[in-house]
């Protein structure tokens, strides 16, 4: 939401940005982009020297955000999937590989929190 000039109603440039972070302990996102284009790779700062032919890529976040660390070490230990990205800070977590390996990761990752952690989990989504 852009503040306005009160004298005149014209944008001043600043912007308000809230951030809000429910307390608990939930995955709120666990998405699955099956053969992405590959500017996404490029996009997200992923490494463009690995050959992203047939591969996807996994967004997860959790809250509270230190347990992507986990989350990453539990995509690496079940399936051949690659960290591109994990922030402790802001819960996110972006790995990628093959469709069946984002997929096994993915679910494995779900059904850990979901069972040992006691975590609330949304629901896989595909695209």
């Amino acid at each position: 939401m852009a503040f306005e000039d009160r004298e005149y109603g014209l944008p001043t440039g600043k912007q308000r940005i809230i951030q809000e972070l429910v307390p608990g302990k939930q995955i709120s996102l666990a998405h699955i982009i099956a053969n992405p284009d590959h500017v996404m790779y490029a996009k997200l700062g992923l490494d463009p020297t690995i050959n992203y032919d047939r591969s996807a890529i996994g967004i997860l976040t959790v809250s509270p955000a230190e347990a992507a660390i986990i989350m990453g070490d539990i995509a690496i230990k079940a399936s051949g999937v690659e960290i591109g990205f994990v922030d402790r800070f802001s819960g996110s977590l972006i790995i990628t590989g093959l469709v069946s390996e984002v997929e096994a990761a993915v679910i494995a990752i779900t059904d850990y929190f979901s069972e040992r952690l006691q975590f609330t989990i949304c629901p896989i989504t595909k695209t």
